[in-house]
């Protein structure tokens, strides 16, 4: 009779709690719809927003490139916000929703500052850009609005729409396990708490023993990680060392996480560190893509963009799309042609290593600034002496054609190809399932941090450059400036930049196939003698 009460009761729980309604792949069309328009509404407009802060706005093509390229770092940088707030307090249904309504909201007001003669300043005709009044502070707190809700939008949908993707399949049927594609949680609290703990006990001396003596105090539970431990960044193992002061729980927990912490989560925050190197050169490789999205286009204002002989003349925005063509392309040849043969000269499944295909990427884009640079000096000259027009707010339109831009824009387009896919699958091996949030969100941070550091390069050269011999590099006429010298410039921060990729690979050691946090067999503790994770 008690079993029989059991089961009663056991339904009874059952038909309590509500049924999911898992959708599986007939939600994907939402989720994908989702994820197309909100990029659509802050990448498709930023490359557009130049033309439109110049022409509209009466911005000074300064002003707009560093707006642009604050726009983009924070739309980035949103995304580290936006996920920690997803997986601590809000959810992935309701921050989806707030970031929906708010990406609408902030393309809404953006279109009204077009539409509504008020929320923009006088049309200035064929007069210079300096000489035309530019935005009033209200005119301007309203465009910042609806950037600010663009940032808003993004960074609650980018972090969480894929996860949210992976939550229309029931985890348990065996094709909801296929369906499911990646797993998210936000474990910053878990490696602020290990940073806290190691500080506070900075005064403590690691003996030169085996590790697991130092925590033979500890209840198996606290240290049966699935990360083997390492002994690099080893000021950190004082985090999980037991002290008088410390109190550990029945269960094995510790009463003050931000005191004792357990191995897992310190080689956790050892992950994190290992990859920081890598995660820097990456950041300042974008660099190149930053230039290739905005002062690109103010080339091409001064380019010769009629299609043919025909009266069309394609806008100057659009000469993205080839970088876009290029990445889109090359993907799949790289995958199902390149990689074979690579794989025959060096028996790697993959072809090249992942480090070595970020490396190949980097060089590609030192390659892509050198033939902007190369162009853009013939560009000048041929304004200077075979203009074919007159733009009244920019100066001389040169006689090349815009289709020269087609080059560097596909170079740029597979370097993208290359780092960025390389970056991806790097962070993914490095990191274990429930820090994959946090490998997701670092692209997203080193994509800010370009673009921070883009709008801080072109001040400092804005600024250096209007006493200069040479005249200033950046000015609104192209053609009494040298922009080519800055190509040249970020050219030879990429040569720099790639040797010190080079040293950082060489730190990781990677021989053969790259070393990866998701090979290692879970279930057993490196010794003393084994090689560090990577």
């Amino acid at each position: 009779m008690e079993q029989g009460d059991m089961e009663k009761n056991d339904k009874a729980a059952t038909t309590d709690e509500p049924q999911l309604n898992y959708r599986g792949i007939k939600a994907m069309p939402f989720v994908i719809g989702n994820e197309t328009f909100e990029k659509l509404g802050t990448i498709g407009t930023s490359t557009n927003l130049l033309v439109y802060l110049t022409t509209v706005f009466n911005m000074n093509s300064i002003t707009a490139t560093l707006l642009i390229n604050i726009f983009n770092g924070t739309t980035n940088f949103a995304t580290l916000l936006g996920a920690f707030l997803c997986d601590t307090y809000f959810g992935r249904y309701n921050t989806l929703g707030f970031a929906s309504v708010a990406s609408f909201l902030g393309m809404l007001v953006l279109c009204l500052t077009a539409a509504i003669a008020k929320l923009h300043p006088p049309h200035c005709g064929t007069k210079e850009i300096g000489n035309c009044p530019g935005p009033t502070p209200w005119q301007m707190a309203f465009l910042l609005s609806s950037l600010g809700l663009l940032v808003v939008g993004a960074g609650g949908i980018r972090p969480c729409n894929l996860a949210f993707g992976a939550d229309q399949f029931n985890p348990n049927t065996e094709s909801g396990k296929r369906g499911i594609s990646s797993f998210f949680n936000c474990p910053l609290a878990s490696i602020v708490q290990v940073i806290v703990a190691a500080v506070k006990k900075r005064q403590l001396k690691l003996p030169e023993q085996p590790w697991h003596s130092l925590f033979k105090h500890i209840p198996t539970s606290t240290i049966n990680s699935k990360l083997p431990y390492t002994d690099q960044f080893r000021f950190l193992d004082k985090a999980a060392i037991i002290t008088p002061d410390d109190e550990v729980k029945s269960d094995g927990s510790a009463a003050n996480p931000w005191r004792l912490c357990s191995m897992q989560q310190v080689e956790q925050v050892k992950c994190l560190m290992r990859v920081i190197p890598i995660w820097v050169a990456a950041s300042i490789y974008y660099v190149v893509i930053v230039q290739q999205q905005t002062y690109v286009v103010f080339q091409a204002l001064q380019f010769d963009r009629r299609l043919g002989n025909t009266n069309f003349t394609i806008p100057a925005a659009s000469y993205i799309i080839f970088t876009m063509l290029a990445l889109t392309i090359w993907i799949p040849v790289y995958d199902r042609i390149i990689i074979p043969i690579l794989r025959r000269f060096t028996g790697k499944e993959d072809g090249i290593t992942v480090l070595q295909k970020m490396g190949v990427g980097m060089v590609l884009a030192i390659m892509t600034m050198l033939v902007s640079a190369l162009v853009e000096e013939r560009r000048r000259t041929l304004a200077i002496t075979k203009p074919v027009g007159i733009d009244p707010r920019r100066g001389a339109i040169s006689s090349l054609s815009g289709m020269w831009l087609i080059p560097q824009l596909s170079l740029v387009g597979l370097s993208e190809a290359f780092t960025l896919v390389g970056e991806i699958e790097f962070y993914y091996k490095q990191f274990p399932e429930n820090m994959r949030s946090i490998g997701g969100s670092f692209l997203f941070v080193g994509l800010a941090l370009s673009s921070y550091f883009s709008s801080f390069l072109v001040s400092v050269i804005h600024r250096t450059t209007s006493g200069a011999a040479t005249g200033q590099w950046l000015p609104e006429d192209l053609n009494k400036g040298r922009l080519d010298y800055f190509y040249y410039l970020i050219a030879a921060i990429e040569v720099v930049n790639l040797g010190y990729f080079i040293i950082c690979a060489k730190w990781y050691k990677y021989k053969g196939s790259d070393t990866s946090v998701h090979e290692v067999d879970m279930g057993k503790m490196q010794s003393e003698k084994e090689k560090p994770l990577v």
